[in-house]
């Protein structure tokens, strides 16, 4: 009789999730315990400004989420993630998630660097330090702005490009997706796709990645298009482009040296400035934002001259935008400099208070309740937001309660003094671009390799708002993280010198002897 042995179960040794996770944080501990870190300062700072902190663009954010409409003057993408969230009625949640947004925009950094460059541990880790300790990245994250998903899905872009060697149709539709949403959350996304498309045709990545890529992104940005021309009859992301570039030029346009026919371009005409170049605000958002006295003259604002009601119109757009392109050709010459000043302005070593004091004050974090001029602590503007309702009363609804940023000791305490001492100042950002500079010269032969990519996002990041609108600290934080990925692919086998390798193709790294 033959019997059958029982079976004895074996003990399963593959380790749970719990063992697996604690495996992998023991494999990246730098990492882990700079991340750990980052995630503190970002506890404390909701401990100490909660719900939000606000900036002057955050109440339009909140009433197009809670009265959706096409803005005239930026897209709604970072609107519809406040409407996915406007259920909880809660600004502490948002933040929340700008925080997680900023500690994952550093984990795709190292992930990046390490896993498919195969960096350092250390190197990784102190390429995404900018982002997950400088006080203003931090600042950002806790106020009610676009800024942070859109250096997270920028970041993430930058990354899947970089990542895949052989980029398939599936991945490029995914790049297209994101380079989509990029783009509705910041209209700067649009040179970020161009960027992107350029990067691979270089390449050679092939037909098929690079039209998934274009289709997935033209969808829902047509798709928006189209609901923007349903309300204000033009097919277009916004109704401001002109209207901003109008702001760039209006520091130095001088209406004598430009040609204008009285007879047929009244609309040009009325866009000329009395003062004398001389007597102007030195920067540029007084003539789009300020207030004037209503007769476009001294120090009000010209743009009143067609009517408060109408600045946002087509019409007024699509004359600024010809007054715009009039004085740039014909003074080239003053408006390469102003961009080259507020360009450098990206790379002082302490931050100039610019463009105002007021404008200054928002990205501190201070240790005490702001006083109103009745005494009592400053509330939230009441302003008119577009199509209705008012700033105030929009943001108490969002929340189900007071807006109002509090300032909690001795938490509010720590960030203040923090802030005055860890920040990346600007001589070190062009230093970090300087390094990406130098790996994509050395290897010119690839048209600068993968440190390309980055580098260039960084830098036009930095140009584009120089060149459109007008220097602003925000615009520079998502520029870094691109500028420190362009350095650490320079660095990752120390300063190299490119060699002559005919065998390599022009989508993979150079071979490299130490100089």
């Amino acid at each position: 009789m033959v019997s059958v042995a029982e079976i004895t179960r074996v003990a399963n040794s593959a380790p749970g999730r719990a063992a697996r996770a604690l495996s992998m944080l023991r494999r990246h501990q730098v990492f882990a315990a700079a991340f750990g870190l980052g995630a503190v300062l970002r506890l404390i700072t909701m401990l100490g400004y909660g719900p939000a902190m606000w900036f002057n663009d955050s109440y339009e954010y909140v009433s197009v989420a809670l009265h959706p409409r096409p803005h005239p003057i930026r897209p709604d993408g970072y609107s519809s993630w406040l409407m996915l969230l406007e259920p909880f009625h809660s600004f502490t949640l948002l933040i929340f998630t700008q925080h997680v947004m900023g500690l994952a925009t550093a984990a795709l950094i190292y992930a990046l660097l390490r896993l498919k460059f195969r960096l350092p541990k250390w190197g990784a880790t102190l390429a995404a330090a900018p982002v997950l300790f400088d006080a203003y990245q931090i600042q950002l994250e806790q106020m009610v702005m676009s800024d942070t998903l859109f250096m997270l899905l920028v970041v993430g872009v930058i990354t899947l490009v970089l990542w895949k060697r052989r980029l398939t149709w599936k991945a490029g539709a995914v790049i297209g997706l994101l380079l989509a949403l990029t783009w509705l959350t910041r209209s700067i996304g649009l040179p970020v796709l161009a960027l992107v498309v350029l990067y691979l045709l270089v390449k050679r990545t092939g037909w098929r990645p690079i039209t998934a890529l274009v289709v997935a992104c033209a969808i829902p940005v047509m798709a928006y298009m189209g609901w923007f021309a349903s309300a204000y009859g033009k097919f277009a992301m916004t109704n401001s482009d002109g209207l901003i570039l109008y702001m760039r030029t209006a520091i130095f346009a001088d209406c004598n040296k430009m040609q204008f026919d009285k007879y047929k371009e009244v609309q040009l005409l009325l866009l000329c400035i009395n003062d004398p170049v001389s007597q102007r605000k030195d920067y540029a958002q007084w003539y789009l934002w300020g207030q004037g006295n209503g007769d476009g003259t001294g120090t009000g604002e010209v743009l009143h001259r067609w009517g408060i009601n109408k600045k946002w119109s087509e019409i007024t757009n699509d004359a600024a935008s010809a007054f715009a392109t009039r004085a740039i050709l014909s003074q080239p010459g003053d408006y390469l400099q102003v961009v080259a000043r507020d360009f450098f302005r990206s790379f002082h070593w302490s931050r100039p208070r610019f463009p105002d004091e007021s404008t200054y004050n928002m990205y501190q974090f201070k240790p005490y309740v702001e006083i109103d001029e009745n005494g009592q602590p400053k509330r939230l503007p009441k302003w008119s937001s577009y199509q209705g309702g008012r700033t105030d009363t929009d943001a108490f609804s969002y929340e189900q309660g007071p807006p109002e940023t509090r300032i909690v000791h001795p938490w509010a305490d720590i960030m203040s003094a923090y802030q005055k001492v860890f920040y990346l100042r600007g001589i070190m950002l062009g230093g970090i671009l300087l390094i990406g500079l130098f790996g994509v010269v050395v290897r010119w032969r690839t048209f600068g390799g993968p440190v390309v990519l980055p580098w260039l996002g960084a830098v036009g990041l930095l140009l584009a708002p120089a060149a459109t609108a007008e220097f602003d600290y925000r615009y520079v934080l998502p520029a870094v993280p691109l500028a420190c990925i362009a350095a650490a692919i320079t660095l990752r086998r120390g300063i190299t010198w490119v060699r002559r390798s005919p065998k390599k193709s022009a989508t993979s790294e150079p071979t490299t002897v130490p100089a």
